[in-house]
């Protein structure tokens, strides 16, 4: 790839992604993996390049991979229920694209004028996908050790904080992404009461699964109190386990 040619059209200094690889304490030899690491399909209009997607789904599959090996070493007396709860509250858009601001991973990328403009280098969805991007080329240019160093760097190092801060997790994923590895029937969510004046309400809410309610939970808002409910939820499928 032409390094000239990559500054001319992104607007980037040539020694960034050597800046970046100081950041991961990693040097890739094929430079043409970290360079489609970086590229979100925005910058790509009329150059012929190919975008960071393919690396995302290939960094995803290695992410879930190296988790599960790690959760299942460091937790030997831990059922599957609570190892699956665990991997999904360290495995979502939110943590990754926070492990990616760690770095500033949104300053090394290429967007189009418009999506960066639009603040898309710190936007969740876009820093999350280019983390599991950047999983993936380091896999894919080193080894599976490589990429674990990395993950263990940024997402691992203090993964236990991460799994008790209630605000990063996805209870509504979870739950879903449970009952879908069983074949279960999806949650179904019902708004059972509405408390209090409109400018201060409070929504009560239930999870139903089969017809049968498995979880309530209330907040300021529908999808708080969805969350409390699937949390509920997955308290009690644990508990009948």
């Amino acid at each position: 790839m032409n390094l000239r040619f990559l500054k001319r059209l992104f607007g980037k200094k040539v020694d960034s992604i050597s800046k970046l690889e100081e950041e991961i304490s990693y040097r890739f030899k094929d430079r043409e993996l970290i360079e489609t690491a970086l590229r979100h399909r925005s910058s790509l209009k009329d150059t012929g390049l190919v975008s960071n997607e393919r690396l995302e789904f290939l960094g995803d599959a290695v992410l879930g991979m190296i988790v599960s090996n790690f959760l299942y070493k460091k937790n030997r007396n831990l059922y599957e229920g609570d190892l699956t709860r665990m991997k999904a509250a360290l495995v979502n858009e939110v943590i990754l694209s926070r492990a990616a601001l760690s770095f500033n991973l949104g300053d090394y990328l290429y967007l189009s004028v418009e999506e960066d403009k639009s603040g898309g280098r710190t936007k969740l969805s876009i820093t999350a996908d280019a983390m599991e991007a950047l999983i993936g080329a380091v896999f894919l240019d080193g080894d599976i050790k490589a990429a674990e160093n990395l993950i263990k760097k940024y997402l691992l190092n203090d993964y236990l904080k991460t799994i008790d801060d209630e605000k990063l997790h996805n209870y509504k994923g979870e739950l879903l992404e449970y009952l879908q590895a069983r074949g279960k029937s999806m949650p179904y969510y019902k708004v059972v009461d509405e408390i209090g004046p409109d400018h201060d309400k409070i929504f009560k809410v239930s999870v139903i699964i089969n017809n049968d309610t498995y979880g309530e939970g209330q907040g300021k808002s529908k999808k708080e109190a969805e969350q409390h409910a699937a949390c509920h939820a997955l308290k009690t499928i644990n508990n009948k386990q």
